[in-house]
């Protein structure tokens, strides 16, 4: 029987809530692109102005995140498998590269058809670039591509998690709820 994991053994109170909102950032945006309706009308305004605020929010949590997770580590790992052990690695540095990148992507989206990304509800405007049609077309299908990509590796990350708690019954989730 699994038992509840030391408080050495857990992350750290900021980690786990930079984890959770964050999770909860990228699920917003996901359902706000896949939602947001025809060209031109009032629901892909909306849906895109949530998208724009939870993308730049995910990566505004981001920056503190990756440095309280350089300032204060992780606990150690659990798996004594070495595989198991080097996917996982893998696959939170790709997270880690997702939460920088994708954002990233999808302002010179924007910036590259010649627009700033503006954020409704606040007089405040994102340019990183110019307007690029060229560069834009590639930047506009990376973001897309990257943003496909993760529902699996996203998917991958939530399922080992479950695998952890349910298979293994070890405290691999637990340690971050």
């Amino acid at each position: 029987m699994a038992t509840f994991p030391a408080a050495s053994e857990r992350y750290t109170k900021p980690a786990i809530l930079f984890h959770w909102a964050i999770f909860l950032l990228v699920a917003l945006a996901y359902l706000a692109i896949e939602v947001r309706g025809p060209k031109g009308t009032d629901s892909r305004v909306f849906w895109s102005n949530v998208h724009y605020w939870a993308g730049t929010l995910v990566l505004a949590l981001a920056v503190p995140r990756l440095l309280w997770r350089l300032w204060r580590g992780a606990p150690a790992g659990i798996d004594s498998n070495r595989l198991l052990s080097f996917l996982s690695r893998v696959v939170h540095l790709a997270l880690y590269l997702f939460i920088f990148v994708q954002p990233l992507l999808g302002i010179l989206t924007i910036n590259t058809a010649g627009h700033p990304v503006r954020l409704a509800g606040l007089d405040l405007q994102l340019t990183l670039a110019g307007p690029d049609p060229a560069a834009r077309k590639f930047i506009k299908d990376t973001h897309e591509l990257f943003g496909n990509l993760f529902y699996w590796v996203i998917g991958l990350h939530a399922l080992a998690a479950i695998a952890h708690h349910v298979v293994f019954r070890d405290n691999t989730l637990r340690r971050m709820v």
